[in-house]
């Protein structure tokens, strides 16, 4: 049996790639272990509030001492938080704005990067506390960010992949949809491109 946890965030809705690739993908997973979860957590069409006081010092706070406000901020933490570790395979969907992941995921990142629930010091060394998942990452650009001139430029992947490394999770595949605005030619090779290395990631599942 596998939960998985579905994660898009695209202010396309559903003319996005990246949630479109992000949720064929897990859909086609989830028929492949029918028994389990599929929990599907939509950052556009159900935005989290940023992180603000009551939540910074809420969770700082045991729950008895919390005002309203801070135990509502801790409670949707919460349950990010157990999403996430109910998870077996986690498939997230990113579409770059201006060279890095949409303020929704973001949010959804500074919510669950809690100190002493998803990480935590060790000996002066960070330890990942959320462990023993596989992460799809389904990436979607205008440009080309893979290689050539504007690889260095590709913030989105380098900080997701370093914020999922960070609470434990470093066992992750990318798939990318680049080079959608180079015309109507490119775009529809990067669409087959991606929908090759899906298969061949799902082929890797079996």
């Amino acid at each position: 049996m596998s939960n998985i946890l579905l994660i898009t965030s695209s202010p396309r809705g559903a003319e996005s790639l990246s949630a479109r690739f992000a949720t064929d993908f897990a859909r086609r997973l989830s028929e492949r272990h029918p028994v389990g979860v599929l929990t599907v957590r939509d950052l556009y069409a159900h935005p989290l509030p940023h992180i603000d006081e009551a939540y910074v010092v809420g969770r700082t706070l045991p729950p008895e001492a919390r005002t309203p406000a801070q135990a509502e901020a801790v409670a949707q933490a919460e349950t990010l938080v157990a999403e996430l570790k109910a998870a077996d395979i986690v498939v997230i969907g990113s579409g770059m704005i201006n060279f890095g992941p949409p303020t929704q995921l973001k949010a959804w990142f500074d919510n669950v990067t809690w100190p002493g629930v998803t990480f935590q010091y060790e000996d002066g060394k960070v330890q990942g506390l959320v462990t023993g998942k596989k992460v799809y990452l389904v990436t979607a650009s205008g440009g080309v960010f893979s290689d050539g001139p504007f690889a260095a430029a590709d913030f989105q992947s380098k900080y997701l992949k370093h914020l999922l490394g960070f609470i434990g999770l470093t066992d992750i595949e990318q798939v990318r949809v680049e080079g959608l605005s180079y015309g109507p030619d490119a775009a529809q090779a990067a669409i087959a491109n991606a929908e090759t290395a899906v298969q061949a990631l799902l082929a890797q599942a079996a």
